[in-house]
């Protein structure tokens, strides 16, 4: 299992383990941007050079990894390697939605490390794309609502019917080059318009 050159933080209170990381992961091709030796640093190191991918320690001084990974993916979508001395069952309720792709138990062989960046990004790749498909189809359901919002107006002031409201709107999106749901905001400010008008 392959993966391409990675730009890889590294964050690790450890370090003969730190050195180990980046020593390893140089030589499985990725490039180490930065080390950090606790959580806060690793959050500065990168808001400076944002990574592809972090590797962090679980247990680290000031910020732990596993909040270090959600302040990073606040700011920025990035896929996290955890990396512990022990199995901690109280992890798995502490990770959430974030996007932690791997968790490693040391001490980690390169073979592990290869391994586990390949199937993290992998996974990552998996959880950007539902979640973009998840971002499409929310839009899409606004955009219905605010065509059939329009369309509605529509059939009310030219007292017509759904099928020619919407090809009424259909066609002055095209003449317009503009997408249909512009068109239906359009009018539906144009709506808003004439209702505070009959207010005044």
């Amino acid at each position: 299992m392959t993966t391409q050159s990675l730009k890889i933080a590294v964050a690790e209170d450890e370090k003969p383990m730190r050195d180990y990381l980046t020593d390893a992961l140089a030589r499985l091709g990725h490039q180490v941007i930065g080390v950090a030796e606790g959580g806060r640093q690793l959050v500065e190191l990168c808001k400076k050079t944002p990574p592809d991918l972090v590797i962090a320690d679980v247990k680290m001084p000031e910020m732990d990894g596993i909040e270090a990974a959600q302040v990073l993916n606040r700011a920025r979508p990035t896929p996290v390697i955890l990396l512990s001395a022990h199995h901690h069952e109280d992890l798995l309720g502490r990770l959430g939605s974030e996007p932690v792709m791997g968790y490693l138990v040391k001490p980690v062989n390169e073979g592990d490390l290869k391994a586990a960046i390949a199937v993290a990004m992998l996974r990552y790749q998996h959880f950007a794309a539902l979640k973009q498909e998840s971002a499409d189809l929310r839009q899409a359901l606004e955009d219905r609502k605010i065509i059939e919002r329009a369309k509605g107006i529509l059939t009310r002031r030219l007292r017509v019917d759904e099928e020619e409201a919407f090809r009424r709107l259909r066609r002055l999106a095209s003449d317009q080059n503009l997408k249909l749901v512009e068109i239906g905001r359009r009018v539906l400010g144009s709506e808003e318009v004439f209702t505070q008008l009959d207010r005044v």
